[in-house]
């Protein structure tokens, strides 16, 4: 104890002599990358959205704020467009107008329809049927002359037979009975189409009565389908108008957060103007920077580990998403291993997974390995840039 009183002071300048001698030897040696790993600073970035108005209009509510949490659907903000309600407000009245319209021609046309007389009622009914039975009576004379020119062919094949007594006489007279009565089944035919046709120029002779009653019955139906197709263009004016105005009701299309807000209640906006900026978390990235030496290294594809300032020891596991294809100047706040170098590559580093501890903005180390090895699990285990 007296010793160490004695020679105090010489004991503190062998421990100062050490500590300086450490430092020099860490100073001149320090700590060595291992080849396989590239590191390099930047800062988290992110792709913004622009979440923006289709159409033109005045903000009337806003319902967000810098910072605040977004869910994908979430009412951002409501434009009011007075012009586009009072579209739609034009629109329901004429569409209400012509559905008056409509049940007008609908009254004329069946007053129209009472005052035919009965007999031409009866006659145009009977011209609808006698025409629909022609029309099936054809297609049988149609059928059974095709069935009568068989039987011709065959009673004529067989005849010859017959006269030669090659086939029985029997069957051949069956042959010529079936002619026979298909030539009288196809002029009984002909004799019912004849009467048929008769009865048709009576019934329209009688039609031909009330003819005029009848175009006005075929003017006021064509009146009615066009004031129909009318309401459905209308209608098809108006769901555009309404898709107009819901678009007008601002939605996020991502969940995240609001990185800016650039509009606020009372603007008035231009189609395609942004009202906020938003960004999703999950789409967060380290944007480093690496020197023309290490670029030709990295590979898409390749691990890596980020790093937080704030948390040096919980590496946050990612690989490499994209390269720049150009080299730009060395930002101020990126370091890179050599003063020399004046030009980098930016490197995209995403997470594996969603980190919550990633914010837009936060510096950050980027640490890639070239063949997926010696990753580091703590910022100690790596020189200081």
């Amino acid at each position: 104890m007296e010793l160490i009183k004695k020679y105090w002071l010489g004991f503190f300048a062998v421990i100062l002599f050490l500590l300086s001698a450490y430092l020099i030897y860490l100073k001149l040696n320090p700590k060595q990358l291992p080849p396989n790993l590239v590191m390099g600073t930047g800062r988290i970035d992110g792709d913004l959205i622009n979440i923006n108005t289709k159409y033109p209009g005045r903000i009337e509510k806003l319902f967000v704020d810098e910072g605040d949490s977004i869910r994908k659907n979430q009412l951002i903000a409501i434009i009011k467009s007075d012009e586009y309600e009072a579209q739609e407000e034009a629109i329901e009245a004429e569409i209400s107008a012509r559905k008056k319209e409509v049940e007008v021609k609908n009254i004329q046309l069946n007053i129209t329809k009472e005052a035919l007389p009965e007999d031409v009622k009866k006659a145009l009914s009977f011209v609808e049927v006698s025409n629909s039975m022609l029309k099936e009576l054809e297609k049988n004379i149609q059928a059974l002359e095709k069935v009568v020119e068989q039987d011709k062919k065959d009673f004529e094949r067989f005849k010859k037979l017959s006269e030669k007594d090659l086939f029985p006489k029997e069957k051949f007279e069956k042959i010529k009975l079936k002619l026979e009565t298909d030539i009288d089944k196809l002029k009984a035919l002909r004799e019912k189409r004849k009467q048929i046709l008769a009865k048709i120029k009576v019934s329209k002779s009688t039609l031909k009565q009330a003819k005029a009653s009848l175009k006005k019955i075929q003017a006021l139906k064509k009146e009615i389908e066009v004031l129909k197709a009318s309401i459905k263009a209308l209608k098809a004016k108006k769901k555009q108008i309404e898709s107009v105005l819901n678009e007008l009701k601002i939605k996020s299309p991502i969940d995240g957060y609001v990185v800016d807000k650039i509009a606020n209640a009372g603007e008035v906006l231009g189609a395609g103007m942004t009202v906020v900026t938003a960004i999703d978390p999950n789409e967060l990235y380290l944007k480093m920077y690496v020197d023309t030496i290490e670029n030709g290294k990295i590979k898409i594809g390749d691990k890596g580990e980020i790093f937080l300032d704030a948390y040096p020891n919980k590496p946050i596991p990612a690989i490499v998403v994209k390269i720049a294809k150009k080299a730009e100047f060395t930002p101020k706040e990126v370091a890179v291993r050599e003063d020399r170098i004046q030009r980098v590559y930016a490197v995209h580093l995403k997470p594996v997974k969603p980190s919550p501890l990633l914010k837009l903005g936060l510096p950050a180390i980027g640490v890639i390995s070239l063949n997926g090895k010696n990753l580091p699990k703590s910022l100690k285990e790596l020189p200081e840039l």
